[in-house]
C-alpha cells in the first residue's frame, strides 16, 4: 500500500514550509500525489519526497524554480548527466567560498577576542623574532581597499601564469612592503618558484606595533626613529601586515628588521 504524508509532514521532511509546497503544487514544479476532492488537502507520496528534495538542492545552486522545473521534465539521459555535472562544479565553488569566508569571519573574531582580553594592548613597540619569509609583490596594487581586501589572493593568483600556477600558494596574509622605492601589497609565499616580484625578507629580530589605519604612519616613524636612535639601524624596508580584514575595518602591525 502506498504511503502518503500530509503537507505539514511532507514540509518539514524536506524542510521547507507548508505555503512553500502549495506554491510549487500551484506552479506545476511538484504536484502532490493525491488531492483529496472535498477537503482540497495534499498528499504526497516518498516519490514526492523525493522530488521536493531535489528542488531544495538545486535551489541551493541559485536556480530559478522555472530553471529547476525545465530541468526535471528533461528526458534526455545525457542532457540530465551534464545538468548536474555542471551543478555539482557550481557547488563545489560555492563552498569554496563559504570555506573562505568563514576563515575571514574566524580570522576576524579571534583579533577582537584577544583585544576584548586585553591580550594585544601594547604601549609601544616590542621586539620580536621573526622567520624569514618569501612574499610576492603586486605590479599595481599599493593600498589595502574594500575591493581588493577581501579576496586579495586571487589577485596575486591571477599574476601568475595558469601553466604555473599549481607551483604557488599563499597563507591568507595580506600586508604592505615599502622599499626600494616602491610602496605595493603583498602575499606571504607558502609555495613558490622564481618569478619577477619574489621579494626576501631576512629572519631576524623585528620592531612591531599595532596601529590602525588613522595612526599607522605616525606609529611607522615613531619605530622608525626608534630603529635610528637606539639600534643604529637604517630600514632598508618595512612591513605592514595587515592583522583584520573583511569585518568593518582593518588593522595593521608594523614590522621594522633592526638586525643589520
Amino acid at each position: 500500500m502506498k504511503k502518503y504524508f500530509s503537507i505539514g509532514e511532507a514540509a518539514k521532511a524536506v524542510h521547507t514550509t507548508s505555503e512553500t509546497l502549495r506554491h510549487y503544487d500551484r506552479i506545476g514544479l511538484v504536484k502532490p500525489g493525491k488531492k483529496d476532492e472535498w477537503t482540497n488537502y495534499r498528499y504526497y507520496t516518498e516519490k514526492d519526497i523525493v522530488r521536493l528534495n531535489t528542488v531544495r538542492a538545486l535551489q541551493v545552486m541559485d536556480l530559478s524554480l522555472q530553471e529547476i522545473k525545465k530541468v526535471l521534465e528533461y528526458d534526455d539521459l545525457e542532457k540530465i548527466v551534464d545538468f548536474l555535472r555542471q551543478a555539482e562544479k557550481k557547488a563545489d565553488q560555492k563552498i569554496e567560498a563559504l570555506e573562505y569566508s568563514k576563515l575571514k569571519i574566524q580570522r576576524a573574531r579571534e583579533d577582537y577576542e584577544k583585544k576584548l582580553q586585553k591580550q594585544e594592548n601594547l604601549k609601544g613597540p616590542v621586539l620580536k623574532d621573526i622567520p624569514e619569509r618569501v612574499i610576492l609583490l603586486s605590479d599595481t596594487l599599493e593600498e589595502p581597499t574594500l575591493d581588493n581586501l577581501w579576496n586579495y589572493l586571487s589577485h596575486f593568483y591571477d599574476k601568475v601564469t595558469p601553466a604555473r600556477k599549481d607551483e604557488f600558494s599563499f597563507e591568507d596574509l595580506a600586508g604592505i612592503y615599502t622599499g626600494d622605492g616602491i610602496t605595493r601589497l603583498f602575499a606571504v609565499c607558502t609555495r613558490y618558484a622564481d618569478i619577477d616580484g619574489l621579494k626576501v625578507l631576512p629572519g631576524g629580530k623585528y620592531l612591531c606595533a599595532d596601529c590602525t589605519e588613522e595612526n599607522r604612519e605616525q606609529i611607522l616613524n615613531k619605530i622608525l626613529r626608534t630603529a635610528r636612535t637606539e639600534y643604529g639601524v637604517e630600514p632598508s624596508f618595512t612591513v605592514q601586515l595587515v592583522v583584520v580584514s573583511g569585518i568593518l575595518q582593518w588593522n595593521y602591525e608594523v614590522q621594522v628588521c633592526i638586525e643589520k
